[in-house]
């Protein structure tokens, strides 16, 4: 495993994380006994850095990861999320935010969150920048070591730029969502502020294993969320129709080198962006863990690859995004 530094916040990160969505039951049902293998394989392979939200399971997944690092004495980085469990989308106030971060707090088992996240909330509060104002509040008051927000669209990211001691900021991108590197990156690298990168397989898609045939549970945003139902549908596939994007895997998959499946070559494409401090794929499995840990240690992808990529984006994909940054 690599590690790489987390913007100006004085962290040095695994570059590949575990995000823990599943954990909260809207990838299927997902055991405890199962949640505690992935996290334990996460850390045997070197993982330092977990994301998670209250939301997640109304703070199941929280939950579980407390339990699992109060017997676990590694270090690492416990990321967090709010602003969508309760509150959303109107009823924000400094009051929530402190209740909301002191149920983290209690279902994580710690004294303080290392990075607390704005979850997707509302353009209007962070353009009027009092939701930045009371996560500083926060800060001061010891309740969190920083924070950082993740957003679905491009002017929501560039608000959140704004902010000169915001730590992070989490987008989507993959070889189906490429935009974000084209400017965003390097003003997020300038200012210090680390890169955190979500669904980088596109809810699986791009690992290669489904076909038209795969069924996914009714409790599963894949099943649920298709078409934006519950919330953006470019959270489910990236944005993409279901059969369409099993036509660009197929496109896609002539590209993998021998000895790389198809999920680690989507994650050393990410990877091989310098700006990128950490990306976090979900894991139902430990050997899910283990594939994806190893990405870190296998070569960058050749440069004519990258080309024929961005190509493939460029002219078919990028027309057919719905939920887009």
């Amino acid at each position: 495993m690599r590690y790489r530094k987390f913007g100006d916040a004085g962290w040095k990160v695994s570059e590949v994380g575990l995000g823990t969505w599943q954990f909260g039951g809207d990838w299927g049902a997902v055991s405890e006994e199962g949640a505690r293998a992935v996290m334990k394989a996460a850390v045997d392979c070197g993982v330092t850095f977990f994301d998670t939200a209250d939301v997640y399971g109304a703070g199941r997944s929280e939950t579980l990861i407390g339990g699992f690092f109060d017997e676990c004495s590694e270090k690492v980085y416990i990321a967090t999320k709010m602003g969508r469990l309760e509150g959303y989308p109107d009823g924000y106030s400094l009051d929530l935010f402190r209740r909301c971060v002191e149920n983290s707090l209690k279902r994580l088992k710690r004294e303080a969150i290392d990075l607390l996240q704005l979850h997707c909330i509302p353009q209007r509060y962070l353009e009027s920048g009092e939701a930045f104002d009371w996560l500083r509040v926060l800060r001061d008051e010891g309740k969190i070591r920083a924070f950082g927000a993740s957003v679905e669209t491009e002017g929501e990211a560039e608000i959140c730029l704004e902010q000169s001691d915001l730590a992070s900021l989490q987008v989507i991108f993959n070889i189906f969502r490429q935009k974000p590197a084209d400017g965003l990156f390097k003003r997020a690298k300038r200012n210090g502020i680390a890169l955190i990168l979500r669904l980088p397989l596109a809810s699986g898609l791009l690992a290669g294993k489904f076909s038209r045939e795969t069924a996914f549970a009714s409790s599963d945003h894949r099943t649920y969320n298709r078409n934006g139902e519950a919330f953006s549908a470019g959270e489910t596939f990236s944005g993409l129709e279901f059969a369409f994007g099993l036509e660009c895997v197929e496109e896609i998959r002539r590209h993998v080198p021998a000895g790389m499946d198809m999920a680690q070559f989507a994650l050393r494409w990410i990877l091989d962006h310098p700006e990128v401090s950490v990306v976090i794929p979900g894991a139902t499995k430990v050997a899910q863990v283990q594939g994806n840990a190893a990405a870190s240690d296998l070569p960058p992808l050749a440069k004519p690859v990258h080309t024929a990529l961005r190509k493939l984006y460029d002219e078919k994909i990028d027309q057919r995004i719905r939920g887009r940054m």
